[in-house]
């Protein structure tokens, strides 16, 4: 049996992990994958009502899950920085999830907003370093309120955090099609960035059969959207990932389609899944939030957790969805079908 934990956040989170959780469960259930979740109120109404988004002994309650299902976390009345730093980073920094993987793939009858793509024209996976770079708490402010006010924030990178990730990348692009593409920006910066380059140079050896582009992270950005078909692996900082990730998720058509992982790559603690799409508050209530995004997280999941029939099922079925014109889709991919509608036609289809 795998045990679960479940942190649906904040905003549409709590409506699309509602949603999502039992059609994760059933599907499981009918490929004979055994699958117990248990439910933590943590996000940012638990940071308004006790000053923490989670416990102090949170880490430690997590620790022996086999998996974690997040939602989107944020909230209008709580500063972004706030919310990242008090639940998602304590859990990708302290359970060592170096490596961030989001695939971007538009799905046969999909709209992107590019011209003259189709489904699966658009079929690439960013590998993301998830536990330090840009987003290291390194730095601080000093004389605030006065002229000679200073603020300094200072990018990270370590040779293991960054090998852990450019392993997999590698690996993932020798299974695909041999093309990685490096995103720096070691022309502006020429400590971190550099050392970055050279670690992917390094670690390229060991890949011989792998073909290694090269792209500033502007020039990455630009193309991205200029030629995506012949993006396939793609490795980036901290804050380059996640920028390309969102770039990625509106060319595929919606941030609703776009899953998330962050994985532990030595299998020392649980490794977390979640959407990449935010919290949402201008939607919140109303039922209308797209669950896709959270389903194909579960695929994601249960393929980490070495359960290849459901996870590609729930891949499979949303695909099929997608592509039947028929089908009930939300507002953000041209339907107007409620969340628990999409739910519900997924369920019929796979259960």
């Amino acid at each position: 049996m795998y045990d679960v934990a479940v942190i649906p956040g904040d905003g549409i989170g709590n409506e699309v992990v509602e949603a999502v959780e039992p059609l994760l469960v059933d599907v499981a259930d009918a490929y004979g994958v055994d699958v117990g979740t248990t439910w933590f109120d943590w996000g940012s109404q638990r940071y308004l009502d006790e000053g923490a988004l989670m416990p102090d002994d949170g880490l430690d309650r997590l620790e022996g899950f086999d998996a974690i299902l997040l939602g989107a976390v944020g909230h209008p009345e709580v500063p972004d920085h706030v919310t990242l730093r008090g639940l998602r980073l304590p859990i990708t920094k302290g359970f060592q999830q170096h490596v961030c993987k989001r695939p971007a793939y538009l799905f046969e009858g999909v709209e992107s907003p590019l011209r003259g793509y189709e489904g699966g024209d658009i079929d690439f996976v960013v590998y993301r370093q998830n536990t330090e770079g840009e987003y290291a708490d390194v730095g601080g402010r000093e004389h605030q309120g006065f002229d000679n006010e200073l603020a300094v924030q200072a990018s990270v990178f370590t040779r293991e955090g960054t090998e852990k990730l450019l392993r997999p990348a590698f690996e993932a692009a020798t299974e695909r099609s041999g093309h990685l593409t490096n995103v720096t920006k070691s022309n502006a910066q020429a400590h971190g960035m550099v050392f970055w380059d050279d670690m992917v140079a390094e670690v390229s050896e060991e890949y011989p059969d792998v073909e290694v582009e090269r792209l500033l992270v502007d020039a990455a950005s630009m193309d991205m959207v200029r030629r995506p078909d012949e993006f396939d692996v793609l490795v980036a900082s901290n804050l380059f990932g996640d920028i390309l990730t969102d770039i990625g998720g509106g060319i595929m058509g919606s941030l609703g389609l776009a899953p998330s992982t962050n994985i532990d790559p030595d299998g020392t603690y649980p490794s977390m899944f979640e959407p990449v799409h935010g919290s949402a508050f201008d939607i919140m209530g109303e039922g209308v939030a797209n669950p896709l995004a959270t389903v194909l997280s579960g695929s994601l999941m249960f393929e980490h957790l070495g359960e290849d029939a459901a996870a590609e099922a729930l891949w499979d079925g949303v695909a099929a969805q997608l592509a039947d014109a028929g089908a009930p889709r939300t507002a953000d991919i041209g339907g107007a079908a409620a969340t628990v509608a999409v739910t519900d036609d997924l369920r019929d289809r796979l259960v």
